[in-house]
């Protein structure tokens, strides 16, 4: 999960302010694809190329896309459902068990 110390923050916050101060709306999704799997490139070199390695390499990337969904895909497809009606009908929105 993102949510590390604030002083472990401090560390990367400069860096990723001047980086993202290159986006903006007309940047595509590959150009973000890039930078990300650049830094994970250059954490997998310092670290030596290993099973275990390349778990943490995926694991940081579906974590991440998780969370993404849960914060903030999730919660913008909730408006959605509100303005636009629900298309699932009946169907529970849980299964509670």
């Amino acid at each position: 999960m993102p949510y590390i110390a604030p002083e472990r923050r401090r560390v990367y916050d400069e860096a990723i302010a001047a980086l993202a101060a290159k986006l903006d709306d007309s940047t595509p999704g590959g150009d973000i694809n890039y930078i990300v799997t650049r830094l994970l490139v250059h954490w997998i070199e310092e670290r030596g190329l290993s099973y275990s390695v390349i778990a943490d390499a995926v694991g940081v990337l579906e974590t991440a896309k998780l969370e993404l969904y849960r914060r903030v895909a999730g919660p913008y497809e909730d408006r959605k459902i509100e303005e636009n009606g629900d298309v699932y009908g009946r169907l529970p929105a849980s299964s509670g068990s």
